[in-house]
């Protein structure tokens, strides 16, 4: 069975394009989008520069780390490579949020700190894994960024950017809750046994795909649909 649904066959290029979770990387940067429409005055080239430094610390960098431990989609990718990329595009998403600062406003910096802190805290684990939860989770891949995207843009804080943080962070708990069986089958269930006897006295077989089937389906239009809203905001803008 294959690590996720939107894993590849080992191998190659494709390690490296599963590495990316292309669909959930793209949810994620949704809420950067999101966040940055929702400023008083759009101004695309401050969204352009927080999309791309989440793209390389979120999309790159934290699954490089994450694969660094334990190896949860099961790439051949090396791991000095592995390291490589982490520091390369974490440094390079935290080198975007320094000049951002230089240019609109210090402040920032205070976004930039703490994003680079919770990417490797969450992914590597640290602190016994007092980072890894739910909660870091819903906080640091669905509030900051869309926290950030509307600073940025904005730049300031108020009570839309805080409601648009909110909106991510439950939205992202969400998908915790989600993935979290959908992931345990994937990656660690060697075999389902089992059955439902239902009240007709019918029986119904238990499965891999009874145990995920829904959850992931609910994932797959989830996503299609946060990408969706940050489109027809993109589209609105324009």
């Amino acid at each position: 069975m294959r690590p996720s649904w939107y894993a590849l066959a080992r191998g190659g290029w494709r390690d490296y394009l599963t590495l990316l979770h292309v669909p959930y990387t793209a949810w994620h940067l949704s809420y950067v989008v999101v966040g940055g429409c929702l400023a008083p005055v759009m101004r695309w080239e401050r969204l352009g520069a927080v999309v791309a430094a989440f793209a390389l610390a979120l999309g790159i960098g934290a699954h490089a780390l994450d694969e660094l431990r334990g190896r949860p989609l099961q790439t051949a990718i090396p791991e000095p490579i592995l390291v490589g990329l982490a520091a390369a595009s974490i440094g390079a998403a935290c080198a975007i949020g320094i000049a951002g600062a230089a240019a609109w406003g210090w402040w920032l910096l205070a976004l930039v700190a703490f994003g680079a802190f919770l990417v490797v805290a969450y992914n590597l684990e640290l602190a016994g894994g007092r980072f890894h939860s739910g909660f870091w989770f819903a906080l640091g891949w669905g509030a900051l960024p869309a926290l950030t995207g509307y600073a940025v843009v904005a730049g300031e804080l108020g009570v839309v950017a805080l409601l648009v943080a909110a909106f991510a962070f439950l939205l992202s708990a969400a998908q915790r809750v989600l993935s979290t069986p959908v992931r345990l089958v994937r990656r660690r269930v060697a075999r389902v046994d089992g059955e439902l006897k239902l009240r007709d006295g019918s029986r119904s077989a238990i499965d891999a795909a009874m145990l995920m089937g829904s959850q992931e389906r609910a994932l797959r239009l989830l996503t299609a649909a946060t990408v969706a809203l940050a489109a027809a905001l993109v589209a609105f803008r324009l």
